[in-house]
C-alpha cells in the first residue's frame, strides 16, 4: 500500500500509489459498484496498472485515500495549464456516505491550491450522480456548466480558492 507524504484531511490521508498497490486497485476497478460512475465498465488489470499506479507522473498524480489507516478509495489530479487542473476521486461503496469524500477532496485542494499554487480546480461528475455532486459541493465546488436539468450529462464544477 502506498506510503510517504501526501495531503492530510481531518479523517483521511492521501498517499501516492505504488506498484505494490496493483492487486488492491485492480480488485477495486474490476468491481461494478466501484466503477459505476467511473466509466461504468470494470477495467482490466493491465489498464489499471498503466493508469493508476503513478506511471503517468508527473502528468497525472495518483493517490490511495486512507481512512483510519485503511485504503478506502482512489484520487488523482492532472494539471491543465499554468495555474490549475482537474481532480477525480472515487471511494469503495462501503466508505460512501460518511463524509470521507469531501474530506479527501478538501485535503487535495489544500495541497493543490496551497502548496502548488493552483487558482482553479475542476471536477466533472455525472449530473445523475447526486451523491457525488453533493460531496463536491461540501468540499467547496460550485456548478459552472453542464447537465441538462433532468440529471443527465456531465457537470463541470470548479473550486477557486478565496471564493
Amino acid at each position: 500500500m502506498g506510503d510517504g507524504p501526501g495531503p492530510v484531511g481531518e479523517s483521511t490521508r492521501l498517499v501516492p500509489t505504488r506498484e505494490e498497490d496493483l492487486d488492491l486497485l485492480a480488485g477495486w476497478f474490476a468491481d461494478p459498484g466501484f466503477v459505476e460512475h467511473w466509466g461504468g465498465t470494470p477495467l482490466p488489470r493491465a489498464e489499471v496498472a498503466a493508469k493508476y499506479l503513478g506511471r503517468r507522473r508527473p502528468e497525472v498524480e495518483s493517490f490511495l485515500v486512507l481512512a483510519g489507516g485503511a485504503p478506502v478509495g482512489y484520487a488523482q489530479y492532472r494539471r491543465a495549464g499554468p495555474d490549475g487542473g482537474g481532480i477525480d476521486l472515487v471511494l469503495v461503496p462501503a466508505a460512501r456516505g460518511r463524509g470521507l469524500g469531501p474530506d479527501a477532496a478538501r485535503a487535495l485542494l489544500a495541497h493543490l491550491c496551497g502548496e502548488l499554487g493552483w487558482r482553479r480546480v475542476t471536477v466533472d461528475p455525472a449530473a445523475a450522480n447526486v451523491r457525488a455532486v453533493r460531496a463536491w459541493e461540501k468540499a467547496g465546488f460550485r456548478r459552472v456548466a453542464g447537465g441538462d436539468g433532468d440529471g443527465h450529462g456531465d457537470l463541470l464544477m470548479e473550486y477557486r480558492p478565496g471564493r
